[in-house]
C-alpha cells in the first residue's frame, strides 16, 4: 500500500511543472515531426497515431451525444473504423462525423497547452489513460495491439526516461498532432477528386445537411490550420520568451 508521502510524491511528479526545455529542443523536435509527415515511409508508419486519435475523437463526440458506442477498429493499412448506434440522421450524428479529421490537431492543441505549462509528465500520462479508455472499445487484434504497444512505449518514458527525454517525446508527439492533422485532409480531397472516397467522412457529411462535401473538406482544414497556428504559438512560448517576447 503506498504511504502518504508516496502519494505526495506521485501527486508532485503529475502536476507538477518541469523546467523549461531548451529553445532548440522546440525546433529540432518541430523539425523531427515535420520530417515525418512530409517522408513517405516515416509518415506510413506513424499515420497510426493519427488514426487512434481520429478514431478517438468519432468515438468520444458519439458518446457525448448520447450516441452508443458499439466498437472501434483500426487496420494495419493506417485506416479505422468507429461504430455507433442511434439516429442516422441529426445533429449527433453530424457531430460524430466532423470529429474524425479535427480531432488529431485540436487533441495536439490540447496537449501544446499542457506543455505551455510545462506539464509534461502530466501530459504523458493523460495520453496514457485516454489510450487504456479507448482500448476498452478496439474489436479487432491489430487495434489491440497498436493501442498496447502505444500505450507501453509512453508509459514507459513517462516512468523511466530522464526529463529531457520526456520533453523531447512529449514535444515531438504534440508537433505530429498538429502538423500530422493537415496531410489527412489533403489526402481525402485528392482521393475524392479520382473517385476513390465516395463514402468518405465528407461525403456522409454532405449527405446529411446542405452543404457539399468539399464544403466539409474546406472546414476540416481551416479547423485544423488554426489549430496548429494556436498550437505552434504555444509550443513557441519558451523561444519567445527568452527573446524577450510574449506570446
Amino acid at each position: 500500500m503506498m504511504s502518504i508521502d508516496g502519494l505526495g510524491d506521485l501527486w508532485d511528479m503529475l502536476f507538477g511543472a518541469q523546467p523549461d526545455p531548451p529553445p532548440l529542443l522546440v525546433l529540432i523536435t518541430a523539425a523531427v515531426a515535420l520530417v515525418v509527415v512530409a517522408t513517405r515511409l516515416p509518415w506510413r508508419i506513424a499515420r497510426n497515431a493519427i488514426t487512434i486519435a481520429h478514431e478517438g475523437g468519432h468515438a468520444l463526440v458519439a458518446l457525448l451525444t448520447g450516441r452508443k458506442l458499439r466498437g472501434i477498429r483500426l487496420h494495419s493499412d493506417t485506416s479505422g473504423l468507429t461504430l455507433s448506434a442511434g439516429r442516422p440522421t441529426g445533429p449527433g450524428m453530424i457531430l460524430t462525423l466532423l470529429a474524425g479529421y479535427i480531432a488529431p490537431p485540436l487533441v495536439g492543441l490540447a496537449g501544446a497547452w499542457l506543455l505551455g505549462g510545462n506539464r509534461i509528465t502530466l501530459l504523458l500520462w493523460v495520453a496514457v489513460a485516454l489510450l487504456l479508455a479507448m482500448l476498452i472499445m478496439i474489436r479487432n487484434a491489430f487495434g489491440v495491439v497498436s493501442l498496447l504497444v502505444t500505450g507501453a512505449l509512453v508509459l514507459a518514458v513517462s516512468w523511466y526516461a530522464t526529463p529531457q527525454v520526456q520533453a523531447a517525446f512529449a514535444y515531438t508527439g504534440v508537433w505530429f498532432l498538429l502538423l500530422g492533422g493537415v496531410r489527412p485532409v489533403v489526402e481525402l480531397q485528392q482521393l475524392r477528386a479520382r473517385g476513390r472516397m465516395p463514402a468518405s467522412d465528407a461525403d456522409q457529411l454532405a449527405g446529411l445537411t446542405p452543404f457539399p462535401a468539399f464544403f466539409w473538406v474546406t472546414v476540416f482544414a481551416l479547423v485544423n490550420l488554426v489549430a496548429l497556428i494556436a498550437g505552434a504559438l504555444l509550443l513557441a512560448g519558451t523561444i519567445l520568451t527568452d527573446a524577450g517576447l510574449t506570446v
